[in-house]
């Protein structure tokens, strides 16, 4: 009997060999890695995998108005960079012919229940699901996988996962394709220009999400208030007891009250207070700890946690589980882990019974995530800070609460009332086991101070302003989606990578772009229902329930064309003043500063790709400037020339956008070397960011470069064939 098992990544397919085999045959074809193994009574197994999804969507008649349609198709027709993707499923194709049995041994959850189906249905065949199993497994260890091997059960068994899975790829498709093109044409009618603008079912509501705070912050009028601070004896520092004060005049009579008194201590008050265990880390919660530690985006956390993954080192990320099974082998995980002495130190703390603490989420699929006990062997800085943070944190769910000693000292000051406090650990408990959380608690000195006692003050007060909300970072807007029910675990992280993507939002603290609230704001005055979280959060509810064999999927993809029915109709009644105002909002969020003439300086796209900034009163004023790539203009202004400066580089480092200006004053020297072997027209040499280069005096049309030393390189090898 022959035997193929299917892996989403190749890395995983050695994993699944090495487990199944103590010696594997590695070959290759196509330049894809597969492994062959021969057991004793003669049957083979070839493990071999896909890289991530092979197949994607694509509208089956491009023509009609109303992409609903859809057909699957291998990723690289729709995606030109993914042609190596064509390798792989040859690979498969090739194994799959006589192959008697198939093992699914994609990641457990919907995304890769439906990749490894698709792999199957598409490329082995429909018949190849009645004789297809699935592996189940967390963790990518020897003990893990055999285990899974050994329990496979047939795939059939997963169907409503795979219809939960397709049914979301085709709700995206739908909704971001649909509206996405109804967007774009109705500001090519209206401005005879091409402008791609995008939409999307949850994209398109967590925008909506960040325009709101947007506006928020901007129509926050602050307010003056004060606060009232006494200096008492070593420096303390105490405060009144009424907090902010909004009137003037009451500060001011406090102020005479207090002044030259001394300060009494009326009462003091010590608590004892547990500190409970922390709870295992699911993505959300990982995400937002490595934010807060070390400034990691969600979408850097979940993709180093994967390939920690994958490389056997800690279990599956995309988890909503805050629970640790005994049948995960925790003990036998410790072991492992003390075979490093930094985690020994931790681990022999540890008190039996040997018993997690856990939370209250689960996961249909995974536990949380954990260490696997195999230790990491030459990984980057940044894996070890992830890897290092999940495994604190399983260490200290075993350890003991710890204790919070805090003291409140009461004050009299010409009968005024004031207080301060004081907080520092009075048992370390498994705040010993972590030091990430260790240092994130107040452990503050206490004063050597009594009741009755009496001390010098000098009081004063401090003038503030009241403050807008705060911005949303990209942890906190994931934290707010997972609230809000809007994505999965999965996908929330990419989804605000591409708000970033499109230059709909900005910074670390998240600032929403022109453009991205103009967007919001066309698309709620006339078709409010695409930014409403309430239409995407009944979708997710339906995804779910497909999983639970309470609606089906076709029901669920009638009713996504039905709300689309709605949605584009009144796009389509509003087309001319919904181009208008989008193309109005995309001209203005190309404006980066004014131009010598008076015109604006606009960022603008090469016809042979990239980008310059150029004068929008073209052809009257010419002044462009060249833009590296990569490069983000900024809205600091250069102090020498008050044009903006820009990003660009890795590292990334700035520079004005004049490039004469940022090279001290320097300039072109424009001496004519040539001609450009593209257009025709004289190349000169010109003083670039990077230095002086040749360059094309046809520019912006034709944006022939060279480097010196090529320019110069290929003269001589004209030279030569002379």
């Amino acid at each position: 009997m022959s035997e193929l098992i299917i892996c989403e990544k190749p890395k995983v397919a050695e994993k699944v060999a090495q487990a199944l085999s103590d010696s594997p045959v590695k070959n290759s074809y196509k330049r894809v890695p597969y492994y062959e193994i021969v057991k004793d009574n003669g049957d083979t197994i070839t493990v071999l995998s896909a890289v991530g999804h092979l197949f994607s969507l694509k509208a089956a008649d491009k023509k009609k108005k109303r992409l609903y349609d859809v057909e699957w198709v291998p990723l690289y027709e729709t995606d030109k960079s993914k042609k190596y993707v064509k390798n792989y499923i040859d690979t498969i194709k090739k194994f799959s012919k006589n192959a008697d049995r198939f093992i699914h041994a994609c990641d457990y959850d919907t995304e890769g229940t439906l990749i490894g189906y698709n792999a199957l249905k598409y490329i082995c065949g429909s018949n190849s699901i009645e004789n297809s199993f699935r592996m189940k497994f967390s963790a990518l260890t020897k003990k893990d996988l055999i285990k899974s091997y050994s329990e496979a059960y047939p795939l059939k068994d997963d169907q409503s996962w795979i219809d939960s899975g397709e049914a979301r790829h085709i709700l995206d498709f739908l909704f971001g394709v649909n509206i996405s093109k109804s967007m774009t044409d109705s500001v090519s009618k209206a401005s005879n220009r091409y402008v791609q603008l995008s939409a999307g079912r949850v994209q398109t509501p967590t925008l909506a999400i960040l325009a709101e705070r947007e506006k928020e912050i901007k129509k926050f009028i602050p307010e003056p208030y004060w606060l009232i601070k006494a200096k008492i004896q070593k420096g303390i520092i105490a405060d009144h007891k009424k907090g902010k004060i909004f009137d003037k005049k009451e500060v001011k009579k406090i102020l005479d009250n207090c002044k030259g008194k001394d300060a009494t201590v009326t009462k003091i008050t010590t608590r004892t207070s547990s500190k409970s265990l922390p709870v295992p880390f699911e993505l959300g919660t990982l995400q937002s700890e490595a934010y807060a530690q070390f400034g990691f985006t969600p979408r850097k956390t979940q993709q180093i946690a994967q390939n920690l993954y994958v490389e056997g080192y800690t279990s599956y990320p995309r988890t909503s589980s805050q629970k640790l099974p005994d049948s995960l082998g925790l003990p036998n995980i410790l072991n492992q882990l003390s075979k490093d002495p930094k985690y020994k130190d931790k681990i022999k703390q540890l008190k039996q019974p040997l018993k997690p603490n856990e939370g209250k989420k689960t996961d249909e699929a995974h536990p949380a995530i954990h260490p696997t006990g195999t230790l990491p062997k030459d990984i980057s800085a940044d894996y070890q800070k992830i890897y290092d943070l999940i495994t604190y944190r399983f260490i200290s769910l075993f350890g003991e609460p710890a204790e919070i000693e805090s003291i409140k000292v009461d004050l009299d000051i010409g009968e005024e009332p004031f207080e301060f406090s004081r907080q520092r650990i009075s048992k370390e408990g498994w705040l010993n086991l972590d030091p990430y959380q260790y240092k994130k608690v107040k452990n503050e000195e206490f004063p050597d101070i009594s009741e009755g006692e009496t001390t010098k003050a000098k009081v004063k007060s401090e003038e503030k302003e009241t403050k807008p909300p705060a911005r949303y970072n990209q942890a906190s807007i994931i934290r707010e989606l997972e609230k809000r029910g809007l994505g999965t675990k999965s996908t929330r992280a990419n989804i605000v990578s591409i708000l970033y993507t499109r230059k709909y939002v900005e910074g670390k603290k998240i600032e929403v772009s022109q453009l991205g609230e103009q967007i919001i704001d066309t698309l709620g005055k006339y078709s409010e229902r695409i930014t409403s979280e309430q239409m995407t959060r009944e979708f997710e509810t339906d995804l779910s329930n497909i999983k639970e064999h309470e609606i089906t999927e076709i029901n669920v993809i009638d009713e996504a064309k039905n709300e689309l029915d709605g949605i584009l109709d009144s796009i389509d009644e509003n087309s001319e003043d919904i181009g208008k105002e989008l193309y109005g909002a995309y001209e203005q969020s190309r404006i980066v500063g004014e131009c010598e003439c008076g015109g604006n300086l606009i960022i603008i796209s090469s016809p042979r790709g990239g980008k310059f900034v150029g004068c929008s009163n073209y052809p009257k004023c010419k002044k462009t400037y060249s833009l590296p790539s990569g490069a983000n203009v900024l809205k600091t202004k250069c102090e020498k020339c008050g044009l903006p400066l820009i990003s660009y580089g890795k590292p990334r480092q700035r520079a004005c956008l004049n490039f004469e200006c940022a090279n001290g004053g320097q300039k072109s020297t424009n001496d004519v070397v040539g001609k450009c072997p593209e257009c025709g027209n004289d190349i000169i040499k010109r003083m670039g960011r990077y230095g002086e280069f040749i360059g094309c005096t046809g520019f912006p049309k034709c944006r022939f470069t060279s480097s010196i030393a090529d320019f110069e390189k290929s003269q001589n090898e004209k030279e030569e064939v002379k």
